[in-house]
C-alpha cells in the first residue's frame, strides 16, 4: 500500500495527514509517538485529492462551520480496533461517551480496557473523534494530542 502525506497548520499545532488511494489513513500530532500509529508516511503530496479534502474539512471544523466529516477512511488495524474506531465515528458532535459506553456499542461490554487501548491507537484523530471519549466519572483521560488539546476540541464542539 502506497501512502502520501501533507502537513497542515491548525489551532492545535501542525498535523500530518496520511492517505492511500482508498482514503484518509492517519492524522498524526506534531509530537506523536512513532509507535502509536505505524504507517509509512510516503511521499509528500500537496495535491492528493483525499489530503486536500481532509485539509479543507478540518479548516471548516476549526472555524466552527463543520460538525460532521465526509471523507473516505482507510483504517489499518485489528478487527476489534476497527469496530472501536467505527463506533467513535458514531458519537454525535458535541457529545461524549465513556469507554464502557463504547464497549457496549461494539458488543463487548466487559472490554473497557481493550476499548481504551484501541482508542489510544486511533490513527485518524479528530475525524474519528477519540477526544469525545472520557472516563466513566466524566473526567478527561489520556489523549495522544494531550489533555489540553482534548479540552480545546471538546470546548470547540460545545461552542
Amino acid at each position: 500500500m502506497a501512502y502520501v502525506h501533507k502537513i497542515i497548520k491548525t489551532p492545535v499545532g501542525a498535523l500530518t495527514l496520511i492517505a492511500s488511494d482508498r482514503g484518509l489513513a492517519a492524522i498524526l500530532w506534531e509530537n506523536d509517538d512513532p509507535k502509536r500509529v505505524r504507517l509509512d508516511r510516503g511521499a509528500a503530496d500537496k495535491k492528493h485529492a483525499v489530503l486536500a479534502d481532509a485539509e479543507r474539512q478540518l479548516k471548516e471544523y476549526f472555524a466552527g462551520t463543520r460538525n460532521r466529516f465526509d471523507l473516505p477512511l482507510d483504517f489499518s488495524g485489528t478487527p476489534f480496533q476497527k469496530k472501536v474506531w467505527q463506533a467513535l465515528c458514531r458519537i454525535p458532535f458535541g457529545e461524549t461517551r465513556s469507554y464502557a459506553d463504547i464497549a457496549r456499542d461494539v458488543g463487548s461490554p466487559k472490554a473497557g480496557r481493550a476499548v481504551g487501548s484501541a482508542n489510544g491507537k486511533n490513527p485518524i484523530s479528530i475525524i474519528a473523534p477519540c477526544h469525545r471519549v472520557i472516563g466513566k466519572n466524566g473526567k478527561l483521560t489520556g489523549f495522544a494530542g494531550g489533555l489540553e488539546v482534548k479540552a480545546f476540541l471538546l470546548g470547540l464542539e460545545r461552542g
